[in-house]
């Protein structure tokens, strides 16, 4: 193909920022018209391409030093945000939270802010079930092993099968007053919390019958034989003969109720998911910004179709993440330069998810014959603790990708 590279990134851009072909033609002065970009998108670019795209980005992200400050990279959030579609759209459905018609782009992002994966669902499709498939198909050197989520994120199946997949499923649950607390026995009781119990008791021999089952199921999905929302959409169907499911779901009792005992005695924990959850908020917002074209509303027809603008979208967003990251630990060793004493705590408080230097709109042009700079990404200074500072961060410059 001619021009190879800059189509490929002129397409990226019309659909991540859903302007789409036409109007993205518009904007070029006649240099590649709109069946070119929509040719590429036809043939040359896959949603596979678009998440090893994204891996990449993740990985030159993960050798930053700010993202650091902002999380420890073991946790993940995930949760869903609605996006527009046509009414008469055969996916388009009407949410019932958010009241509008359309499908439920749902993402995964990690403590340091950067999209991990994400799914396009019909707005009737229980997300819960797809919690751990993004987790396992995110195939980047970010590899969280705790995922936050809402309310809707979370059922007793989904923290069984999370727990024998080494995965800590630890979501913000509203109304946590109201679900149930299970006694190891009958005869267990407690002296401070015995309330919260009733008489909830676990069925210890329902899981011993089918424990090899479990196990053959979590490897037949470590395999790749089967996906966990598969499984727990088609555990779900009948499940009061299943008694696969009823085994997962004794399970799930067990992992919940520890985690809720964890969850009410930990302080730090709970601000902990608190804070993953609501960068998991802010990303929603800062993805929809971007999707500045068509007011937002999505126009292709087809599930794959609207898979692969999530995914454009999330390549978009990463790249302006990776791109703020680098120009505010620039910003910063400048700080550092002319003196300042810059905390752990105040470096944290800041968030790739700038927009205001972001320029929307008016004429794209590419320049790919003039490289860019060697870029400096990492901090070239101490980061100050109140008791324990760390050690000198030592940068090293490499050069900038195309």
């Amino acid at each position: 193909m001619d021009d190879a590279k800059a189509r490929q990134i002129l397409t990226v851009f019309a659909y991540g920022t859903n302007l789409g072909p036409h109007q993205m033609a518009r904007h070029l002065r006649g240099d590649i018209t709109a069946e070119i970009l929509a040719q590429v998108n036809r043939r040359h670019i896959t949603a596979e391409k678009l998440d090893a795209a994204n891996r990449d980005i993740i990985n030159r992200f993960r050798r930053c030093t700010l993202p650091r400050c902002w999380g420890d990279e073991k946790r993940a959030a995930a949760d869903g945000t609605q996006y527009d579609l046509a009414e008469e759209n055969l996916v388009s459905e009407r949410h019932i939270r958010y009241g509008g018609f359309g499908g439920i782009a749902y993402h995964h992002i990690s403590d340091m802010y950067i999209a991990l994966f994400s799914h396009f669902l019909a707005c009737s499709v229980f997300e819960a079930i797809y919690i751990i498939d993004g987790l396992l198909k995110n195939t980047s050197e970010l590899r969280p092993d705790t995922v936050h989520a809402d309310t809707q994120g979370q059922n007793l199946p989904v923290f069984a099968l999370s727990h024998l997949l080494g995965i800590k499923l630890m979501p913000r649950i509203r109304n946590w007053k109201d679900l149930k607390f299970y006694r190891p026995s009958k005869e267990t009781t407690y002296q401070h919390i015995d309330a919260l119990f009733g008489d909830n008791v676990v069925d210890w021999e329902l899981i011993k019958t089918h424990w090899q089952d479990l196990l053959r199921v979590v490897i037949s999905i470590q395999e790749g034989k089967v996906l966990p929302s598969m499984l727990l959409r088609k555990l779900s169907n009948y499940s009061r003969k299943n008694r696969l499911y009823q085994a997962f779901r004794e399970l799930g009792c067990v992992v919940r109720t520890v985690f809720l005992l964890q969850f009410l005695s930990d302080e730090k924990l709970r601000e902990i998911i608190q804070s993953t959850t609501n960068k998991m908020e802010q990303f929603n917002a800062f993805c929809k910004w971007l999707l500045f074209g068509g007011e937002g509303k999505i126009s292709d027809n087809t599930p794959e179709d609207q898979e692969k603008r999530i995914k454009y979208n999330d390549l978009i967003a990463n790249c302006v993440i990776l791109n703020n990251t680098v120009e505010l630990s620039e910003k910063l060793n400048i700080l550092a330069q002319e003196g300042y004493a810059l905390t752990k705590d105040e470096l944290a408080a800041l968030s790739p998810y700038q927009t205001q230097h972001v320029k929307r709109f008016g004429h794209y042009e590419l320049d790919l014959q003039t490289l860019p700079q060697p870029i400096t990404d990492d901090l070239l200074f101490e980061i100050v603790l109140p008791d324990n500072p760390l050690p000198p961060l030592l940068g090293t410059e490499t050069s900038a990708s195309g």
